[in-house]
């Protein structure tokens, strides 16, 4: 790759055996948006041996400023112990790799393990297919009768407090179906509920949100 190439977003692979401890803090300082996908530790070598891959997490870098170069990218990756950055033709292929998700054959990660950093917004760069939309649809609903939330507001909240940014995207872009549902679940109790105990308990298990 040429070294004055530029563009606006970057990708590269982070390795546990190699990076430092504290590679994402140091990701979080460059102020740019980032998105790591879940620890790679199932990917098969392609040469048919069956062996498995180094353990690796991949990494989208974008800037908001303006196109970079490679020379500027790579002082970050240097840092973090990385190969050489490459440039990113397509920030929503490529974030859709992050688990493998147009790949049937190879392992399938699980997208609500993916870490967003400096805003990253997948919803800037990623158009969902209808059966993707419906699927996030009604999941939505489902947690909605899982937590027995009523109000709009507090399933926002609850939401970007669990970093559900698909989820988050997709409640607030249907704004009149969720509300209207709430207000139907609302009516529908004989007395308004708040969400019961055994549920508070149960949302990071129903968020699928991971421990620190």
């Amino acid at each position: 790759m040429s070294k004055n190439e530029k563009g606006r977003s970057w990708c590269c692979c982070v390795y546990p055996e190699s990076a430092p401890e504290d590679w994402r803090e140091q990701l979080k300082e460059t102020g740019l948006r980032c998105a790591i996908s879940p620890l790679h530790d199932k990917d098969i070598k392609v040469d048919g041996s069956e062996e498995e891959k180094k353990a690796h997490w991949h990494v989208i870098l974008c800037w908001d400023t303006g196109t970079t170069t490679y020379n500027i990218v790579k002082k970050i990756t240097d840092k973090l112990n990385a190969p050489a950055p490459s440039l990113l033709r397509s920030v929503r292929g490529y974030y859709r790799y992050l688990t493998h998700k147009d790949d049937p054959d190879k392992y399938q990660y699980d997208e609500r393990e993916i870490q967003h950093l400096g805003g990253f917004d997948p919803a800037d760069y990623i158009e969902w297919t209808r059966s993707e939309l419906e699927a996030y649809k009604r999941q939505i609903m489902q947690l909605i009768r899982d937590t027995r939330l009523f109000e709009y507001a507090e399933l926002l909240e609850m939401l970007a407090d669990n970093e559900q940014h698909n989820l988050l995207s997709v409640a607030m872009n249907n704004t009149i179906l969720f509300n209207q549902y709430l207000r139907s679940r609302k009516h529908m109790q004989p007395e308004p509920m708040e969400p019961n105990e055994e549920n508070k308990n149960r949302l990071d298990e129903i968020m699928g949100k991971r421990e620190e």
